[in-house]
C-alpha cells in the first residue's frame, strides 16, 4: 500500500530548469533505483546502467560510470521526470518484493540475500505496517492503552494508535517530546546515524539539512510529528509513572503517576507499554570526591544552557559517542579542554559526517518519486546487515587477540590506518589513541574530528586512571592534579537497568524487579514478558542492534508486533494475552545461543552491553531480516489468552 505521506510519492510543479539543476546533483545509483521503480522499466537495471560496487562509506554519487553514461541517465531521467511531471505518463504499479530486491541489488553493485524484499518494501514506505482491527473500521476501540514515554517509540506507537482509532494516553517526565533528543543539548550534540535513516518509513523527511543532523533538527522532527498526527492532545507532560500494578480481577492495569507539583494520580489502562528505551538514565561514575569539586560538575545529558565554556578549563571523563562530540566542538571555544580516557575507541570516518545536503539533493528528496527512500534503503543494507558478519566469532580464527574473523581483521587494519594517518608524527598520543581490542568490541564511533582534535596545544589527553576528584580539579593515581573550572560528565547511560525507575508488578503482585534483578531484563522478541498479561516494551531488552543501522528499524518492527497484537485482541474480544512460558523460554535459550557467537562476548571485552554476571543485556544478535521474520507477525499460539468474560462467567462457562 503507497504511503501518502512519504515525500516524492508524486512528482510536483518545478521548472524544466530546476529539475536539470537538480539532477546535476544525483546519486545516480540511487536516481537509477527511483527511475525503475517508478516506470516499472527493467532498462534502468541494465547494461549500461549498472553501477559499480561502493569502495566505502560514501555515498558514490557517480556511481563509477563514465562522464558520458552520467550525462545519458541525467538526459533520459529529465525526460521521464518532465513527462511524469506534466501527466503525459503514469506511474507504474508498485513494485513487488522480489524487483525490489532486485533493483536495489543492481544500483548497490552487489547481491542482497533471498528474502528482503517484504523488508525493504516496508522501510521504503510502500508497504503498510499499520494493523488497524477490522472490528474498528469506522468506530473507535473499545480498548486503552497506556504508553510510558513520548521519545521516539512512544511517537511512534501513539501514531500507530492514531492511525488505528485504539484510544491511548502517553504519559512523559518532560515537558516536551523527543525523548533522548529533548533531553541532550550538550556542545556539538548530533546523531551518528545518517539522517535519513533516522527517520519513520512512513513519515521521511525531505527538509534534513545535514547528512548527519544535529541535535536540534532532531528534536524538531519529532516535535512536528507529534504535530502532524494530533498526538499532543493525548499526551500528559512533565508528569512519571511511579508505579503499575496488573489487576487480575478486571483484566487491566492500574497506574499511579505524579506531576511536577508533587501530585499523584491514578488512572486505569487495559494495556501498558514501556517505551522509555535503553537511554535515559545517565550513567555517573563512582569517583571519590566527586561531590566536592567547587564548580560546575554535570553530565552531557544534563547540560545546563545557563553554563558558558568560554575561555574556561574543562575536564572531560569519558570518551565515548557524546565525548567524541563534544570536545571537538569545546576546542577553541574552552581555554583548555583536558580528557581523561579509561580506554580508547575505534572510530570510523565517514565522508558525509559533516557535509551540508546540496540544494540538488534536497529538491529530488522532495519531487522526484521515492528518491530519497532509495537513497535511504542503499544505506539501510550498507550500514546495517551488510556489516553483521563482521561481529560474528570464528572459532578457527588465528589471531583471536585482534580480530574475531578476517572481515574484522581488515576492518582494524583500516581504523587502524585513519587513526595513524590522523595522529602522523604524535607517537605519543598513537599509543593511546589504539585500542587493543577488536573492532566493534565496544560501540563502532564516527570520527568527529577527534583525532584532528586531540593534537591541538589547549587539549590534552590523559590515560592515567582518576584517583579523586578535589575541590579545583581532577588527581590521576600518579599524584599529578589538574585544576579545572567545569568538568563534564561525558560517561554515557546506565542502559542495563531497564526500567530501573517504575515499579511494575503483574500477576500475584509479582515485581519486574523481583524477576530481572538490577540489571538482566530479558523478554521475548525483547517485547513481552511471562506473567505481566498486556504489557509490551519498545526498545527493551536485546533489540539494540549493534553491528549497525538505526534504532528507528527496529522500533518500526516491534510497534507493528504490538499493534497486530491489539489488533487481533480487539478482533478476538480478548481481555488478556500473556505470553507463554516455554515459547519465552525457547527465545532466551536462541538468544543466548547467538549472542555467545559474537564480538560482546569475546575473551576481555568490557562495554555497556553487558551487566555485572557479563550478559548482554542490551544488544540484539540478530540481523534486521531475523528480527524481522520473528516479529513480523505475532503466533497467537505464542500466547496464553483470555476472553473478555467476567471470571465468574468464564467459571460459569466452565460448569456447562
Amino acid at each position: 500500500m503507497q504511503q501518502t505521506t512519504t515525500p516524492g510519492s508524486a512528482p510536483d510543479s518545478f521548472t524544466d530548469q530546476d529539475l536539470r539543476d537538480a539532477l546535476a546533483d544525483a546519486n545516480l545509483p540511487t536516481l537509477l533505483a527511483a527511475l525503475a521503480h517508478v516506470t516499472g522499466e527493467d532498462r534502468w537495471i541494465e547494461s549500461p546502467f549498472v553501477p559499480t560496487s561502493p569502495p566505502d562509506l560514501g555515498d558514490h554519487d557517480s556511481g563509477g560510470f563514465a562522464e558520458d553514461v552520467q550525462d545519458r541517465i541525467r538526459a533520459e531521467a529529465f525526460d521521464v521526470l518532465r513527462r511524469l511531471r506534466d501527466g503525459e505518463v503514469e506511474p507504474a504499479p508498485q513494485p513487488d518484493p522480489d524487483r525490489l530486491v532486485r533493483i536495489l541489488s543492481a544500483t548497490l553493485g552487489e547481491e542482497l540475500p533471498e528474502g528482503y524484499g517484504h523488508l525493504l518494501g516496508e522501510e521504503l514506505g510502500i508497504y503498510d505496517r499499520s494493523s488497524v482491527p477490522a472490528s474498528t473500521v469506522g468506530e473507535q476501540s473499545p480498548l486503552r492503552v497506556a504508553i510510558i514515554g513520548a521519545g521516539l517509540s512512544g511517537l511512534c506507537l501513539a501514531i500507530r494508535l492514531e492511525q488505528a482509532r485504539i484510544p491511548y494516553v502517553v504519559i512523559e517526565k518532560n515537558d516536551d517530546v523527543g525523548g533522548t533528543w529533548h533531553e541532550n543539548f550538550y556542545p556539538g550534540c548530533g546523531v551518528d546515524t545518517p539522517s535519513n535513516l533516522y527517520s519513520l518509513s512512513f513519515a521521511l523527511n525531505p527538509d534534513w539539512t545535514r547528512y548527519f543532523a544535529g541535535r536540534d533538527e532532531l528534536a524538531e522532527y519529532w516535535r512536528s510529528l507529534a504535530d502532524r498526527w494530533d498526538v499532543r492532545r493525548n499526551i500528559v507532560f512533565s508528569t512519571e509513572v511511579v508505579s503499575a500494578a496488573y489487576d487480575e480481577e478486571q483484566a487491566s492495569w492500574k497506574i499511579v503517576t505524579r506531576a511536577a507539583d508533587g501530585l499523584e494520580d491514578e488512572l486505569d489502562a487495559d494495556v501498558l507499554v514501556s517505551a522509555v528505551g535503553l537511554l535515559n538514565r545517565p550513567s555517573v561514575p563512582a569517583i571519590r570526591g566527586l561531590d566536592t569539586f567547587e564548580g560546575p560538575c554535570l553530565h552531557t545529558a544534563r547540560w545546563d544552557r545557563e553554563i558558558d565554556i568560554t575561555g574556561k578549563r574543562v575536564a572531560v571523563i569519558g570518551t565515548g559517542a557524546s565525548a567524541m562530540q563534544f570536545v571537538p566542538a569545546a576546542a577553541g571555544v574552552a581555554s583548555e579542554v583536558r580528557v581523561f580516557q579509561r580506554s580508547p575507541q575505534w572510530a570510523m570516518p565517514h565522508p558525509n559526517y559533516r557535509r551540508d545536503i546540496p540544494d540538488g539533493v534536497a529538491f529530488l528528496n522532495r519531487h522526484v518519486p521515492n528518491y530519497q527512500g532509495w537513497y535511504r534503503l542503499r544505506l539501510f543494507w550498507r550500514m546495517g546487515d551488510k556489516l553483521h558478519g563482521l561481529l560474528q566469532i570464528d572459532p578457527e580464527y588465528p589471531h583471536p587477540d585482534r580480530a574475531i574473523n578476517r572481515g574484522n581483521d581488515r576492518l582494524r587494519k583500516i581504523l587502524t590506518s585513519h587513526i595513524e594517518s590522523e595522529l602522523e608524527g604524535r607517537p605519543d598520543l598513537l599509543a593511546k589513541s589504539l585500542p587493543s581490542y577488536p573492532p566493534y568490541g565496544k560501540r563502532l564511533l564516527i570520527d568527529n574530528g577527534w583525532f584532528r582534535t586531540i593534537r591541538r596545544d589547549d587539549v590534552d589527553l590523559v590515560t592515567e586512571n582518576i584517583e579523586t576528584v578535589t575541590p579545583r580539579g581532577v588527581r590521576t593515581t600518579d599524584g599529578t592534579e589538574y585544576e579545572a573550572d567545569i568538568i563534564v560528565l561525558a560517561t554515557g547511560f546506565d542502559a542495563v537497568q531497564v526500567l530501573g525507575s517504575v515499579d511494575i508488578r503483574g500477576r500475584d503482585g509479582t515485581s519486574l524487579r523481583e524477576v530481572w534483578g538490577d540489571d538482566d531484563g530479558r523478554a521475548y522478541l525483547g517485547i513481552t514478558v511471562p506473567g505481566f498479561p498486556n504489557f509490551f516494551c519498545l526498545y527493551g531488552p536485546n533489540t539494540n542492534t549493534g553491528h549497525g543501522g538505526t534504532v528507528v528499524a527496529g522500533t518500526e518492527i516491534q510497534v507493528q508486533y504490538v499493534t497486530s497484537v491489539l489488533a487481533e485482541m480487539i478482533d478476538e474480544g480478548l481481555a488478556s494475552i500473556e505470553v507463554r512460558q516455554d515459547t519465552f523460554d525457547r527465545y532466551d535459550d536462541e538468544l543466548g545461543e547467538a549472542l555467545s557467537r559474537t564480538i560482546w562476548t569475546h575473551p576481555g571485552m568490557t562495554t555497556y552491553y553487558r551487566n555485572s554476571r557479563g550478559r548482554v543485556v542490551t544488544n540484539s544478535p540478530w540481523q534486521y531480516i531475523e528480527y524481522w521474520r520473528r516479529a513480523h507477525q505475532p503466533n497467537m499460539d505464542d500466547f496464553e489468552v483470555e476472553s473478555a468474560l467476567s471470571p465468574a462467567a468464564r467459571m460459569d462457562g466452565r460448569s456447562a
